[in-house]
């Protein structure tokens, strides 16, 4: 398909075809935008295989194509020009959902002696993003600014002007930029040498108008009418992708906008209503973005997150956050359920039961949205929950069974490196091995369920009852301490090394933390997941006293409300200054900083709701709540009492961090614990753990 009579017949103003193409190629590598997105935009439609986020300080970041499990453009922003040898990269003054039913965008950006306003949504029938956009001020002139990162590939673009569009490829992935009214002038250049931004922010004028630009950091300009909308189309083909893009643009943004919203409102319709306790629109909110974090290629893939936070989004071409955890995913099939989207949950279970690994039965580490294994860690909790998942769901069928068998004999029959289950490669914070509280209940409970399971297809599951009863009767010996600095009662410790919670086993922290470290200083609130999955009761002596432990320890209190670090000495998180997390940091540098992590508040939810104590159950969904940023998004960590200092303006405390926003994980817990609440008790906790074990 061609462009439209209307486009052609105004073709872009720009140097002659025998231009030369755009100097100083292959330009500056540009590292992903920061993580801390405003918003996420998808269609809900299965047919638009697009997605793309909002960036806090204006304009589009990673937009995602053809699944949700790599970038392939790297950003879309908006510059205004004063003709006077000003302009301004337009930053965003506010973010708002422009329908509490809808992922559907709109910014606001303001300077002197002018406004900008741009809506954002994606077409629900091709693969298409739609900005629509309008300056008001005289004496104005405004400019998009794109550039692409195809097949999630940020080096590798080539871009040229074909009639009315700016097209770019690279390799088997194309993108298309069109406007309506058409783009008034256009260039192809490379990042920081001869891209559009440098040219604009020199004198406020567009000087350059390559006609293209050789394989490289790849950046187009296209000057806009004040009031325009912006068709950006990708398709496996220049052709595809100016044919998606213009069969948007002449459908139009208003016509586009209501398909958009209309899918998510059918999607909401088919959902449960919101629970009382719960803000009904940061609710709707958390359910869209877990479905929206599903791939649409790959049914039941649903990614951590759609961003690329810190040293991720300069090195790595995919990013772990785009990646498919089986813990992640147990967390949000688990939201899904009690939301009232059961299909989503067992796509979510058929997923992993698909990624299984032939023939030992365990799960990846983390896998591509298609279930390619990715890292080659392994979490014995990651191989548990998808049993226990199974279970929530009612699957019992022999195929099911076929599966349960082989994750439950993993479990029950797993060595390495002269240790035996419970014990761990890696535990849930990813690095460190041991005999951890946390995964030791996931191994508890999933053994217990695969025994029901058995049983259901007449299979004898007595030996998974008898290991699973050995381990609960001895994870206090491997886990709780009796000698530790903190209380002068026992209390429960992230993990041990040795299987001996009162010696004085050190190991390293890692992410900058210090070495040699003492096991018994070392403290996370992980080992709830005793509580919640019905392993031990909510009034557990040990729990309790661990409890006041975690609050001294652990806990961060801000205007938002109390939170809580994840680990203690914890270095995952932005260096003192704000300055991007990095790996590979030498030990007891002390560089980069852990902040606190609103999801931990969800799980203390659910503790409290264990104990009986509705209320303070729902000041923890409150507090997360409180914890969003712009759009309604949740972060995976907010500011404790140390945010950056070299800042103009230093961020609050409580308030998002340049973590990975929206995290899926932190949606799903502020859905499960708001429906935990309405029924007065933990949903997912397993009916026949709890019974063999609280009653």
């Amino acid at each position: 398909m061609t462009l439209s009579a209307g486009l052609m017949a105004t073709v872009v103003a720009v140097a002659s075809v025998a231009a030369p193409g755009a100097p100083g190629g292959p330009g500056a590598d540009e590292q992903y935008l920061p993580a801390d997105k405003a918003g996420l935009i998808t269609s809900h439609s299965a047919a638009s295989k697009v997605w793309a986020t909002v960036q806090r300080e204006g304009g589009l970041g990673e937009i995602y194509y053809p699944t949700i499990g790599g970038p392939s453009a790297r950003a879309l922003r908006f510059v205004v020009a004063d003709r006077h040898g000003h302009a301004w990269l337009a930053a965003a003054s506010s973010t708002v959902q422009t329908d509490s039913r809808s992922l559907s965008f709109r910014q606001t950006f303001t300077g002197s002696g002018w406004r900008l306003t741009a809506s954002y949504v994606t077409d629900p029938s091709r693969d298409t993003v739609l900005a629509d956009v309008s300056l008001d001020g005289r004496g104005f002139d405004l400019f998009a600014v794109y550039d692409p990162a195809l097949g999630n590939s940020r080096g590798g673009d080539s871009g040229r002007t074909s009639g009315a569009a700016l097209v770019a490829t690279d390799g088997g992935v194309s993108s298309a930029l069109v406007a309506s009214p058409p783009i008034r002038a256009a260039s192809s250049g490379y990042a920081g040498v001869s891209d559009g931004l440098t040219d604009l922010l020199g004198d406020g004028r567009m000087d350059w108008h390559y006609p293209s630009a050789a394989a490289g950091s790849l950046v187009q300009t296209a000057a806009l009418a004040p009031r325009a909308t912006l068709a950006l189309g990708f398709g496996s083909a220049a052709g595809s992708a100016i044919s998606a893009a213009s069969s948007s643009l002449r459908r139009g943004f208003r016509m586009v906008s209501q398909d958009f919203s209309y899918g998510w409102k059918q999607y909401l319709a088919g959902l449960r209503q919101p629970p009382p306790a719960a803000d009904p629109t940061l609710y709707r909110v958390s359910a869209m973005v877990l479905a929206a974090s599903e791939d649409k290629t790959h049914p039941g893939a649903y990614v951590a997150a759609p961003a690329s936070p810190w040293a991720f989004g300069r090195d790595d071409p995919s990013g772990p956050y785009h990646l498919v955890w089986s813990r992640d995913l147990y967390q949000i099939a688990t939201a899904l359920l009690a939301a009232g989207d059961r299909p989503g949950a067992t796509r979510a279970l058929n997923f992993l039961f698909d990624s299984q690994q032939k023939p030992d039965g365990s799960f990846p580490q983390n896998s591509q949205v298609d279930g390619t294994p990715v890292w080659g860690g392994l979490q014995l909790d990651e191989v548990a929950l998808p049993i226990v998942l199974a279970y929530q769901l009612g699957r019992t069928d022999p195929a099911t069974w076929s599966h349960v068998r082989r994750a439950a004999d993993f479990l029950v029959n797993f060595q390495q490196d002269g240790f035996a289950a419970p014990w761990t490669p890696q535990e849930r914070w990813e690095n460190q091995s041991g005999w951890s509280p946390a995964t030791i209940a996931a191994e508890i409970a999933a053994l217990v369920c695969a025994a029901t399971i058995a049983e259901a297809n007449g299979a004898d599951g007595s030996h998974y009852l008898a290991v699973a009863d050995s381990w609960r009767a001895q994870v206090k010996k491997w886990t709780l301490t009796s000698t530790g600095p903190y209380s002068t009662s026992p209390y429960f410790l992230r993990l041990t090394k040795d299987g001996n919670p009162d010696a004085a086993t050190t190991y390293s922290i890692g992410d900058s933390g210090p070495a040699d470290v003492d096991q018994r200083t070392v403290v996370d609130p992980s080992f709830l997941e005793l509580v919640r999955l019905g392993i031990f009761p909510a009034t557990d002596p040990d729990v309790t006293n661990s409890l006041k432990v975690i609050d001294a320890q652990l806990g961060v209190q801000t205007p938002n409300g109390l939170y809580w670090h994840r680990a203690s000495f914890d270095g995952y998180g932005e260096k003192a200054d704000g300055s991007p997390w990095d790996y590979g940091l030498p030990d007891n540098s002390l560089i980069t900083h852990g902040r606190a992590w609103p999801l931990l508040n969800g799980e203390r939810g659910e503790y409290l709701l264990a104990l009986g104590s509705r209320g303070a159950a729902r000041t923890q969904l409150q507090t997360i709540a409180r914890a969003a940023g712009p759009g309604h998004m949740l972060p995976e960590q907010v500011w404790d009492q140390s945010p950056p200092a070299n800042t103009a303006n230093p961020p609050q405390p409580g308030t998002p961090t340049y973590s990975a926003t929206p995290l899926a994980w932190t949606h799903a817990q502020y859905i499960r614990l708001a429906w935990n609440l309405q029924a007065g008790h933990i949903l997912e906790q397993p009916a026949v753990v709890a019974s063999r074990y609280l009653h």
